[in-house]
């Protein structure tokens, strides 16, 4: 063998080798993403979540699901499908078990969703969400977002994203508590395309809770979302004893 041929051979060598170390080193990291992200979300491959849906909100409800809610619902379970889990969608007034066995998506805000309900009065008691009378407002602490129904032309809509879990090493739960159908569907694709921030600023299996500012949904829809306050902090305290009165008897 020549050393030209030589040479060839070992520069073909040499090629294969690095473009084998490129594609496993690629490899590696797709799966480290992907094991990340099934830790935020508690969907290790194989296991099962809930979708939890809400009802139609507004006059006229019934137990139809708004069509912003059940294309959000759609993505959600494409997350999960990613994730190597799969998803089983229930009615929220059909579910009957506690937290940490299974993750858990629930969407919408308490009027329309008793689950979502349950768990913010549990692990979210600063958070509030009027739905009476065409009062649309949500807050915690000094945070606060009213919207009246109907919404006005080019009002912004706001939506609570938060996580909370039961206790260590519980699967979480994720509640998605929106003004409107599609500040949800809004909040659903912030979680997809920002989990990554959420689990570097929050942790892996830490409680967040935050605002999100949807622009103008009339004319953007769900497109065009922005965090408006981070409320962790309000809506895991309990409210004074007093405050506590005082909203029960308003």
């Amino acid at each position: 063998m020549t050393d030209s041929v030589l040479n060839v051979v070992l520069g073909l060598v040499a090629s294969a080798i690095s473009a084998g170390l490129g594609w496993l080193a690629q490899n590696l990291r797709r799966r480290r993403r992907l094991e990340r992200t099934r830790r935020f979300f508690g969907l290790p491959e194989g296991t099962e979540c809930l979708l939890v849906v809400p009802r139609k909100g507004g006059p006229g409800a019934s137990t139809a699901v708004a069509r912003d809610d059940a294309y959000a619902m759609m993505e959600l379970a494409a997350l999960v499908r990613e994730c190597g889990a799969r998803a089983e969608i229930v009615a929220h007034d059909q579910v009957r078990q506690g937290l940490g066995g299974k993750a858990e998506f629930c969407l919408g805000g308490p009027t329309a969703n008793n689950r979502t309900a349950a768990h913010l009065a549990s692990w979210l008691p600063g958070f509030s969400a009027a739905g009476a009378d065409g009062d649309l407002t949500i807050g915690a602490g000094d945070k606060v977002y009213p919207l009246s129904y109907p919404v006005p032309d080019g009002a912004p809509a706001h939506v609570l994203l938060a996580r909370v879990h039961a206790g260590s090493g519980d699967r979480p739960v994720f509640l998605i508590s929106g003004q409107t159908a599609t500040s949800n569907h809004a909040a659903v694709r912030y979680l997809a395309a920002h989990h990554r921030t959420l689990a570097r600023k929050h942790g892996t299996d830490g409680t967040f809770a935050v605002v999100l500012r949807v622009v103008n949904p009339d004319a953007y829809g769900p497109d065009v979302v922005e965090q408006a306050a981070d409320v962790t902090a309000a809506a895991t305290a309990r409210p004074a004893p007093a405050a506590a009165e005082a909203a029960a008897t308003a």
